[in-house]
């Protein structure tokens, strides 16, 4: 059976359009139930602060597409995100010290992954 060009294009059309209605959901209510509140309302909005654990990060951004461990200091623990856009430029890069977010670097000042 062969196809004409047009039904691959709506084809093509419907898949993109299903693959970018995907939920960006990343987690359930009773999984951040036990944080505190104002955590709790950040990752429902989708954004990150000072203090938060990685998997509060993780509930509230997704995986990032990038880790790497950095020398400890002051002998606590560091670790670097790095969330790019959608063609590998960077845009956010997250440390944490001791397993909480304490720096916040962006080429995007006020926009953060989706």
């Amino acid at each position: 059976m062969k196809f004409s060009k047009g039904f691959y294009a709506i084809l093509f059309v419907t898949v993109f359009f299903l693959f970018s209605c995907v939920s960006s959901i990343r987690y359930t209510n009773e999984e951040i139930k036990d944080f505190p509140l104002d955590v709790q309302q950040k990752i429902i909005k989708g954004e990150v602060a000072p203090g938060m654990t990685p998997q509060q990060v993780r509930y509230a951004w997704g995986p990032p597409d990038l880790t790497k461990s950095l020398e400890p200091q002051g002998g606590k623990p560091r670790e670097e995100w790095i969330y790019t856009s959608g063609v590998g430029i960077f845009k956010t890069k997250l440390i944490f010290v001791d397993g909480k977010l304490t720096y916040i670097i962006s080429s995007e000042p006020g926009k953060f992954p989706d």
